[in-house]
């Protein structure tokens, strides 16, 4: 009997038939650095641009100024361009911008937005990161909701080709440095003041995100938090650390409404919340397109042991096992939005390790929207959170203080040059990115 393959061959040919360029055989397999369209994978890098005060306040720690980026903007931004990137995590400096209530002063503002706009780069717009204007004093300050909003509105309305913000950078990390570990800002040790601090940063944000929104009603909100774990080598868990692992989810509960554990509303209770100012929180979650960026460190998993040492696990759980949680918690899509090692020659291997994390919790399902390193540059005393002035470079950038290539640079390259093309989810392509105000309430 004659195989139907026979015919096929005879009329058409055998194989590379005419229209598998279209998804068939010869269809795209996501190859190729970024193109920026908006169904596009977003790859991209970030500038730290931290600026949280120590020594009681009288010390600020710009890492855009230790890492000289005011005087090599264009340097640096042009640097994202040759990577090949189209998506940056930018800070503005706040502290330095908001200079009262109702004055402005936007001069590093504009150069380096035209720049952006020039390159053809899209910020994700950081607007507070670890830090505020003096005249505000810290993150104790009731008036900081406000305030700050009139700052997001002016930026909203100065910079209208801006559709991606971040309002308040890790509001969970900003809460606890400041407010329980003693570290920045206010530098208080206590359960009330984080407990303050947490609930200013998220009113912040939240008030924040409604005033872009009135300018920008497509925005998309990229709340990026610190993805964080404590696991306790003890036979009889502690009450303390079951409380704290629950804690790293109380600004995004907050923040998406989310009714927090029993435990962790009565510890809010407990430390000042009132329950006029909770039920505000859970009335419902601010407007806008709303993204969860999760930040990976291998430092932020530690292993307190039985005898109250603590040491850092470096992903015994990872950026997958751990965003999964938070997913199955919020049901948003998903950003890898900080990863980095402080050793430059295991960064290439920690790149891809990252990669496959990401790819590993697409294959199950998880919208995953984007990838980024962090940072462009090297950054100096993050392996003592910027609490100690000693001037040590930490080589965890894609390039060195000489804006020199380290090896990362090149790994990063390679992994854009396979996967750039890629898309938001599998098939992304069949779905419209729509630039229409967001409009879902109810998730269904």
């Amino acid at each position: 009997m004659k195989s139907f393959l026979t015919e096929i061959k005879q009329r058409f040919g055998n194989g590379n038939y005419e229209g598998d360029e279209f998804g068939g055989a010869r269809g795209h397999n996501g190859n190729g650095l970024p193109t920026g369209l908006p169904n596009n994978f977003m790859f991209a890098t970030g500038i730290e641009c931290s600026y949280p005060t120590i020594n009681h306040g009288k010390t600020r720690r710009d890492q855009l100024a230790e890492c000289d980026h005011y005087n090599r903007y264009k340097e640096d931004l042009t640097l994202v361009k040759h990577m090949g990137l189209k998506v940056l995590r930018y800070g503005l400096p706040y502290y330095n911008i908001q200079q009262s209530a109702d004055k402005y002063d936007w001069e590093f503002a504009d150069l380096a937005m035209a720049e952006m706009k020039r390159l053809g780069i899209t910020p994700i717009l950081d607007l507070m990161h670890f830090g505020v204007p003096d005249w505000l004093g810290n993150f104790q300050n009731p008036e900081l909701p406000v305030h700050f909003a009139n700052y997001c509105e002016e930026v909203a309305k100065r910079y209208p080709w801006v559709r991606y913000y971040t309002p308040v950078n890790e509001i969970y990390v900003t809460a606890k440095m400041s407010a329980k570990d003693g570290k920045w800002n206010e530098q208080l040790k206590s359960d009330h003041g984080f407990v303050t601090a947490l609930k200013h940063s998220v009113a912040a944000s939240i008030m924040g995100t409604q005033k872009i929104a009135k300018h920008r009603p497509d925005c998309v909100i990229v709340q990026s938090e610190s993805a964080e774990f404590i696991h306790e080598m003890r036979a009889e868990p502690t009450p303390a650390i079951v409380l704290e692992n629950k804690l790293r989810f109380a600004s995004l509960d907050l923040l998406y409404a989310h009714q927090p554990d029993g435990d962790v509303v009565n510890y809010l209770y407990d430390n000042g919340m009132t329950r006029k100012e909770y039920d505000w929180f859970m009335a419902g979650e601010p407007p806008g397109y709303q993204i969860m960026g999760n930040d990976y460190y291998g430092r932020n998993e530690k292993m307190l042991l039985p005898n109250g040492d603590v040491c850092t696990s470096m992903d015994v759980l990872g950026w997958a096992s751990i965003t999964h949680d938070y997913y199955q918690r919020y049901k948003k899509p998903v950003m890898h939005t900080e990863t980095n090692v402080f050793e430059a020659d295991q960064a290439p291997t920690w790149l891809w390790k990252q990669w496959a994390n990401i790819l590993r919790i697409r294959q199950e399902g998880v919208p995953v929207l984007g990838f980024t390193w962090y940072s462009l540059i090297d950054q100096i005393d993050w392996e003592t959170g910027l609490a100690e002035q000693k001037g040590t470079v930490n080589a965890c950038g894609l390039f060195d203080l000489d804006r020199k290539p380290r090896a990362v640079a090149d790994a990063y390259k390679m992994l854009l040059q396979e996967y750039g093309q890629i898309t938001v989810v599998p098939h992304g392509e069949l779905f419209e990115v729509t630039d229409r105000p967001a409009t879902l309430k109810v998730e269904v």
